[in-house]
């Protein structure tokens, strides 16, 4: 059962703080396999991915058939039925027309010392994508992935999609070609992470690198760091849903599903001011469980992790909200831009009844790589940006060196940095020639 919260009751307070401190993260600690598996790589390259990938995948492979030659992606790719090949299309343009807009401006100016200044955008070079394999290979984070670093200019995009047993995924080969991706490698976990980082005989290294993954994935995300750049260590999915009683409990009770089925440690949370509305969409809940095909994933999640909140009204309903920092925020209200205006912490919010947040896992537009963990506090979802960076432009002329010069000698006298006083110095004084 989920647990019941009413915020007007005594203990309510300590019951919610308990609700945001537990712990749905993966508990086992592989930290030093992590460690031993990149070093490894680092030493021997090649073969580390090659021994490693047939002890964990069962699959033998050579460093020519480490990537999915063009032909091998071919015949994949022909497998795909036309309607998921049409889906994938309308998917990869959406996303892309709304990437578009996230595309940052140059900028440059003349102040009144006249100092020219300013910033350029420009993209990473490389770009390694991580594509978890087996139940979990979804074409559709391939295109949340990849269609924002083409977008953003990246000039090469290279996939790590395991193979368990050779088994491949068609569409997630479909939807590397149409996001552009170059390369495609048959292999995952620590050791791709790796790969990407380090490189080795066969794989380039990258600059960037995006996409979830298991706990060894994270954690050999974590360790590269520095090395390349990371999206984000992502925790198991969640969604809350702000209601009002006027909603079909059951279209509730499947989007609180929609990620309960993505993992036993995902949580699902409603916060209504309906208490018997709350109960109505726990029945649904239930009954959807008895024929849910990943009813052994949700259902553990919805008993260990779900809760209904049932509050005194929209007011309470955000500030809880903003104290969860949801990855996914549904507002099911009858006025939910009102609501929104009350809510500062959400990965994604989706407006109104029609709006489910499936919508934004496929077709919506923006990108459902989301912060996870409350990490909304103080992060975003994978955009454009996370794959540029901006360079800082100054431009100083004789007369604006003479106006704000001396005062940067100042400065760096005080923090006795003198050569940094004595370049500026220098030229102020063949300025007073």
């Amino acid at each position: 059962m989920p647990v019941f919260l009413t915020a007007s009751a005594p203990e309510f307070e300590a019951s919610f703080t308990a609700l945001l401190s537990a712990k749905r993260e993966e508990a086992v600690d592989v930290d030093d396999t992590v460690a031993a598996i990149i070093a490894d790589l680092r030493a021997r390259g090649d073969d580390a991915v090659i021994e490693l990938t047939a002890k964990f995948d069962k699959l033998e492979l050579t460093p020519d058939t480490l990537a999915f030659s063009p032909a091998e992606i071919a015949a994949e790719v022909a497998k795909v039925p036309a309607a998921d090949r049409a889906a994938l299309e309308l998917a990869a343009e959406r996303i892309r027309a709304y990437h578009d807009r996230q595309r940052p401006a140059d900028a440059r100016w003349t102040d009144d010392t006249g100092a020219e200044l300013g910033w350029r955008w420009g993209p990473v070079a490389a770009a390694g994508l991580y594509v978890p394999g087996g139940l979990a290979s979804y074409p559709s984070s391939v295109l949340m992935n990849a269609i924002p670093a083409q977008v953003a200019g990246v000039d090469r995009l290279v996939i790590c999609a395991p193979t368990p047993g050779g088994v491949v995924n068609p569409l997630v080969l479909l939807a590397a070609q149409i996001a552009g991706v170059d390369t495609v490698y048959r292999i995952g976990g620590a050791q791709a992470v790796a790969a990407m980082a380090y490189g080795t005989e066969t794989i380039a290294p990258v600059d960037k690198i995006t996409g979830p993954g298991n706990a060894y994935v994270a954690a050999a995300k974590r360790r590269v760091f520095g090395r390349v750049g990371i999206d984000m260590i992502a925790g198991p999915s969640e969604i809350l849903v702000i209601a009002d009683a006027d909603n079909d409990p059951d279209w509730i009770a499947l989007d609180l599903l929609s990620q309960a089925e993505h993992d036993a440690s995902a949580q699902s949370i409603l916060i209504t001011t309906d208490a018997d509305f709350g109960r109505a969409v726990a029945a649904a809940v239930d009954k959807r469980l008895e024929t849910l095909e990943r009813r052994a994933i949700a259902g553990p999640s919805w008993r260990d992790y779900g809760a209904v909140i049932v509050v005194n009204d929209l007011v309470q309903a955000a500030a809880l909200s903003d104290r969860i920092a949801p990855e996914h925020l549904e507002l099911c209200v009858a006025d939910p831009d009102a609501l929104l205006d009350q809510i500062k912490h959400a990965g994604a919010v989706f407006l109104g009844h029609w709006t489910p947040e499936a919508i934004g896992d496929y077709v919506g537009g923006p990108n459902h790589v989301l912060p996870t963990a409350r990490s909304a506090r103080f992060s975003s979802g994978l955009s454009v940006l996370d794959f540029m960076k901006r360079t800082t432009l100054a431009k100083m002329t004789p007369e604006a060196l003479r106006a704000i010069g001396p005062a940067a000698e100042t400065l760096a006298t005080s923090e006795s940095l003198q050569a940094h006083g004595l370049s500026v110095r220098a030229r102020l004084d063949r300025l007073n020639r």
